[in-house]
């Protein structure tokens, strides 16, 4: 079992509540939006760290990061991209590619808003972890965390930081 913290949007913020969220994760995922190269190093020195860039995210993250990420965890197939939209309003970047190649699981920020849905038509769970930071017009400061098991992803937990 991979236990996985998914956050996105921190835009240059990291509040220390993260790490006691997600002390008993394996993994980190970031959806984007990183803000500064100090956000991605403090969090790989806390845990191992996959993540993709942001459309506010400058050259060097986006020379640190893709952006769009597919990748398996254990028995998953996984896409993590910064703007993807979400079931039925998938962005015109990856439509065409989502419906020819399905993931079991889509990940995207972007929208700073938490959204977990499932697409019954391509059988695959859509999570977006809303915003971590401060910087957007969310009220409430978003987190995921959530349990791979094999093929199974399962015990998602939806975790509110605070009010921006």
């Amino acid at each position: 079992m991979t236990r996985i913290g998914l956050l996105s949007d921190t835009h240059g913020y990291l509040d220390e509540a993260i790490f006691t969220h997600f002390d008993r994760c394996d993994e980190i995922w970031h959806a984007g939006d990183f803000g500064d190269m100090a956000v991605a190093d403090t969090l790989s020195a806390f845990k191992p760290l996959k993540g993709v860039f942001g459309n506010i995210d400058g050259s060097v993250i986006r020379n640190s990061y893709p952006e769009n990420l597919r990748f398996r965890c254990e028995a998953v197939n996984v896409w993590m991209t910064h703007i993807g939209g979400y079931p039925g309003r998938y962005s015109l970047q990856v439509k065409q590619e989502i419906q020819r190649h399905p993931p079991q699981l889509f990940i995207s920020g972007h929208s700073h808003i938490l959204k977990v849905m499932y697409d019954q038509k391509l059988q695959c769970l859509h999570l977006n972890p809303g915003a971590a930071g401060k910087q957007g017009w969310h009220k409430v400061r978003t987190l995921l965390r959530f349990s791979i098991d094999n093929n199974r992803i399962e015990n998602l937990e939806v975790i509110e930081l605070a009010v921006r």
